[in-house]
């Protein structure tokens, strides 16, 4: 697949501060998720994808051309900002059908066009009347979630679009997200909430201090760490014996206890061996296992060892 965004040797400062630091990565069609922490860049990153800003060194292309001060380009791309940028004496309607207008989108099609992309953002019909400083956090990020899709993007970037949104809002935004991903829209998606991101984004970018330390898809980048400590939590009828039961066998390093939920946390000696023996210990103890899963292969397992 050809790269939709392509870095090479990126740089951008402000005066003295470093905001990106010789960056190199492409994007391919698809989710692609950008993980990092406050000042790690992203923002920066995000900027000069969508033309905002100019790199001060290295290049930075989208559909092969400089994004920065060129229409072509942009006129592929839609943006959904972290800031709340939405006028609130306005309604969804309303500022939805004047920035199509100065967009170009012809006035036969704007009425229309609205109304299917609040549709698709799942913003029910009966807040469509009310004014836009009314409505939630959440109501407001689908808002500008259509904002971003009104002229049909080839790209779609959207920073921290998750912020304000509950669970079930966040379940019904990612679906919408892969919906349009199935469509053919490339998604660039900036987010500290990294569980809804390791479920979205097949690939992703790790950023930390201006740098990109990983990129790529999640499964190549955990194969990628050395050293791995293997990290597993088991919920169990008997969660005590079970930890004494792996020590005698010498499968362990250590565990954690929580007697709230009998959730065992364990720290696995060698995974090869624990996982080839473990059925047979758990069928010859007589214990009922509830849940069993991986903490060492979660984005923030991964996101925190490659940090450090």
């Amino acid at each position: 697949m050809s790269a939709i965004v392509e870095a090479a040797e990126l740089s951008r400062w402000y005066g003295i501060v470093m905001g990106l630091n010789h960056v190199d990565f492409s994007v391919s069609p698809g989710i692609t998720g950008f993980v990092g922490p406050n000042g790690a860049g992203k923002s920066t990153l995000i900027q000069i994808t969508t033309g905002q800003l100019r790199p001060s060194s290295g290049s930075l292309t989208v559909f092969g051309e400089q994004p920065f001060n060129n229409p072509k380009v942009l006129g592929r791309i839609g943006y959904c900002p972290e800031s709340e940028s939405v006028h609130t004496d306005l309604r969804p309607m309303d500022w939805l059908s004047g920035l199509a207008r100065l967009s170009g989108i012809p006035s036969g099609e704007i009425k229309d066009r609205c109304e299917l992309l609040l549709d698709l953002v799942k913003l029910p019909r009966v807040h469509w009347k009310k004014r836009l400083g009314q409505y939630s956090k959440g109501m407001r990020q689908r808002v500008k979630l259509a904002q971003a899709l009104l002229s049909k993007p080839d790209l779609l970037v959207l920073d921290e679009p998750m912020n304000g949104l509950d669970p079930m809002a966040r379940q019904e935004f990612s679906q919408t997200l892969k919906s349009l991903a199935a469509d053919g829209v490339s998604i660039i998606i900036s987010s500290h909430i990294l569980a809804e991101l390791e479920a979205l984004c097949k690939r992703v970018l790790i950023m930390s201090w201006g740098r990109v330390l990983a990129s790529g898809e999640q499964k190549s980048i955990r194969t990628e760490i050395r050293n791995w400590s293997e990290q597993l939590v088991v919920r169990c009828d008997q969660p005590l014996k079970l930890a004494g039961i792996l020590f005698e066998q010498n499968l362990i390093l250590g565990f954690d206890i929580n007697e709230a939920d009998s959730t065992l946390s364990l720290r696995i000696r060698s995974p090869k061996s624990f996982y080839q023996r473990f059925p047979q210990l758990v069928r010859q103890s007589g214990l009922t296992l509830w849940e069993m899963r991986s903490q060492s292969r979660s984005l923030r397992n991964i996101f925190d060892k490659i940090t450090q």
